[in-house]
């Protein structure tokens, strides 16, 4: 149970992050990696609307990846956990790629 808790606090901190970037006002680029500069972008608003909305799917779906820690810690399905996330992070890390830098970067 305490593994499931933690697990949503970290997922709701992601949601919380993308709810931030999506709704933010700023004309600052929301950065996705940790310690990078972002690369210049057409529009701002656009690409923080983006990311947060792939910050707060992250969260979502993290949630329901944590349920099978309510089974306790040490049973198999926490695998599922853990496989699932880094599956998920992979996913994220792409779509950021693929889809978002390459729509609003800077020609």
């Amino acid at each position: 149970m305490l593994a499931f808790f933690i697990w949503s606090i970290l997922s709701i901190f992601f949601i919380f992050l993308g709810i931030r970037a999506f709704v933010s006002k700023k004309e600052v680029p929301f950065g996705f990696w940790a310690n990078a500069e972002v690369f210049p972008v057409e529009n701002v608003k656009g690409y923080n609307r983006a990311v947060g909305k792939l910050f707060c799917i992250f969260g979502i779906v993290n949630v329901f990846l944590g349920v099978p820690l309510l089974k306790g810690q040490n049973s198999p399905y926490a695998v599922i956990s853990i496989l699932g996330c880094m599956i998920e992070a992979i996913a994220a890390m792409t779509v950021y790629v693929t889809v978002i830098e390459k729509k609003y970067r800077k020609r």
